[in-house]
């Protein structure tokens, strides 16, 4: 009786190919066809009741310079994961792409960037004139390290902070629960666990936005 012939051996699979990295400026986010979700920490007096009520309390300083964030973890960084004095209380703000579109559109970048302005007399000109500033800081992985991709914050003040307050929000909550569950996961060891938690926060369509480097 013949032997049977030998099976040839099976081809290694290929291995995956990376993802390729984030451009170094890009607006990531949790979003929907109409709305984009924002972050901020606050302390508990005017956290709590903006969660509860679902709108900024009229505590909330609608004059002053406020800052939002698209990014999770750079919320968590900047915060302490809500452990920070008077950032004990973390906010998912969800409010129209309208809005969030039209202070892009009208913003000035924070500092001066050769090559997106004419020159410093021409940036101080268009940050004189705008309710919106935009700073790229560098984004955070689980352990809140630096990335080499940028994380974008939202400056409002004045009309635009108005309008974020009193027209654009859709919903306010209190994620600190989250916050504090991720970062147990993570002190765990169990940063898989701790990844499946966060929001899902993917690129933003907001198409080019050279006057704001990217």
């Amino acid at each position: 009786m013949s032997e049977a012939a030998p099976t040839p051996p099976t081809a290694p699979a290929p291995a995956p190919t990376p993802a390729p990295a984030p451009p170094r400026h890009q607006i990531r986010a949790l979003h929907t066809a109409t709305t984009v979700t924002v972050y901020q920490a606050y302390a508990p007096h005017l956290g709590v009741p903006a969660a509860r009520d679902g709108r900024f309390p009229p505590a909330w300083k609608r004059e002053r310079m406020t800052w939002i964030k698209p990014s999770f973890l750079w919320m968590m960084y900047r915060c302490g994961w809500a452990a920070k004095p008077d950032q004990e209380t973390v906010l998912a703000v969800e409010i129209t792409r309208a809005g969030f579109d039209s202070a892009l559109a009208g913003a000035c970048l924070s500092h001066y960037v050769p090559g997106v302005h004419a020159d410093r007399e021409a940036w101080k000109a268009s940050l004189s004139g705008s309710p919106a500033r935009v700073q790229w800081d560098p984004e955070r992985d689980l352990h809140l390290n630096a990335l080499p991709h940028r994380s974008l914050q939202l400056g409002l003040s004045g009309p635009a902070s108005r309008a974020y307050a009193d027209e654009w929000t859709v919903s306010i909550r209190d994620v600190t629960p989250l916050a504090r569950q991720v970062h147990g996961l993570v002190r765990a060891g169990d940063v898989d666990a701790a990844r499946a938690l966060l929001p899902a926060e993917t690129p933003y369509p907001a198409g080019p936005l050279p006057h704001l480097g990217a």
